[in-house]
């Protein structure tokens, strides 16, 4: 399997070089049942890559048993994870199987498994390293083959070293890590996102293919996403439920976002006001705008590679009539790329181009 398949398998939506790695990593530990802890905020689809590293497992025709560690009361976790006997406590009317035993040859996600509290740790702890457990109420043991994939959004190391959380049982998870980069840290992938949201909510609800303007998209660039990918579906379906036209602007766009993290894109950029127009109005701005975007670029690429201030400007290659335009543009990207060190905000800087262009060329070009 490549990674594009895995990505089309699993719905793993990007093409950012950080998710690209991402899946390299679960494939080349898909031989293998070694222990996986997957790190990311809240909201940037652990439980998505938790799912690909099952399946690409010899586990996958197994169950895959997802618990969130953190909705399950501390009275009641022990129990759920391990089961009980009938009648080993107030309420035990039959004999239950706990995640453990449901899980058996196949693999349990603990999700947010920082908010695990200490004296369930422990028993967890055990139950991995000698492949059994005691159900509540019962006086043997119960053995299982498991597979352990891990979750949270939090940094376990600090969680260690304030006694939140068992060293013993952090080194046993985080055999392998991987680190879910945020929506911000991500933003090529953005516009690929909306339009899958975009094509899967018009499928499922059987309605039209709506669009996002120009100017909406690149709001949606500016716009930090603290709730990341799930924040951006939301954003993408409740803009299309609202929406009286098939192209959404970005005063639709803008209602939806957190006005914390808007403030600071309306203090360096104005936003104008828009009135509700036709159809027809709509589709010729929507022309002239990209009209104008299209000059500004190629104005912005032409000061660029001719009128390049050589003072202040990377070491780019040097202007040759022997070259095609196309090929200094892109070697002229590969070397702010690489004296930026990757950082795109400061190559976009040093190149005197947008930061949504440099975007746009290194999908051109296919340097991500």
């Amino acid at each position: 399997m490549t990674v594009e398949e895995l990505q089309n398998k699993y719905g793993i939506i990007g093409r950012s070089r950080e998710l690209k790695d991402i899946c390299e990593t679960i494939l080349q530990i898909s031989t293998t049942d070694i222990s996986v802890l997957i790190y990311g905020e809240s909201g940037v689809g652990k439980e998505l890559f938790a799912r690909a590293i099952h399946g690409t497992s010899r586990r996958g025709d197994r169950t895959l048993i997802s618990v969130n560690c953190g909705a399950i009361p501390e009275g009641i976790l022990e129990s759920e994870l391990f089961g009980h006997k009938k009648g080993s406590f107030t309420g035990a009317i039959e004999s239950r199987k706990g995640y453990f035993e449901l899980a058996d040859n196949g693999t349990l996600f603990l999700d947010e498994i920082a908010e695990m509290p200490l004296t369930t740790q422990v028993k967890l702890l055990r139950a991995i390293e000698s492949k059994e457990f005691l159900r509540i109420g019962s006086e043997s043991f119960t053995k299982v083959d498991v597979r352990y994939v891990a979750a949270t959004n939090k940094d376990l190391q600090r969680e260690v070293e304030s006694k939140k959380f068992r060293e013993d049982l952090y080194f046993r998870l985080k055999a392998v890590t991987l680190s879910i980069p945020p929506l911000r840290k991500r933003k090529e992938d953005i516009e690929l996102l909306v339009n899958h949201f975009l094509k899967k909510f018009s499928e499922e609800n059987k309605t039209v293919l709506y669009e996002f303007s120009p100017r909406a998209i690149e709001l949606l660039y500016d716009y930090s996403w603290p709730g990341n990918i799930r924040e951006l579906k939301n954003v993408v379906e409740s803009a299309i439920a609202l929406s009286k036209s098939i192209i959404i602007d970005e005063l639709a766009v803008e209602a939806l976002l957190s006005k914390e993290s808007i403030s600071s894109i309306n203090e360096s950029k104005s936003v104008p006001v828009l009135v509700r127009k036709s159809p027809e109005e709509v589709d010729r701005e929507l022309i002239y705008r990209a009209l104008i975007e299209l000059k500004k670029d190629i104005l912005e690429l032409k000061g660029l590679v001719i009128n390049q201030d050589r003072s202040n400007y990377p070491v780019l290659v040097q202007s040759d009539e022997s070259f095609a335009l196309d090929e200094v543009e892109r070697k002229n990207i590969i070397s702010a790329l690489e004296k930026s060190k990757g950082n795109k905000t400061m190559a976009a800087k040093l190149l005197k181009i947008s930061l949504r262009t440099l975007y746009r060329k290194i999908k051109e070009y296919e340097l991500s």
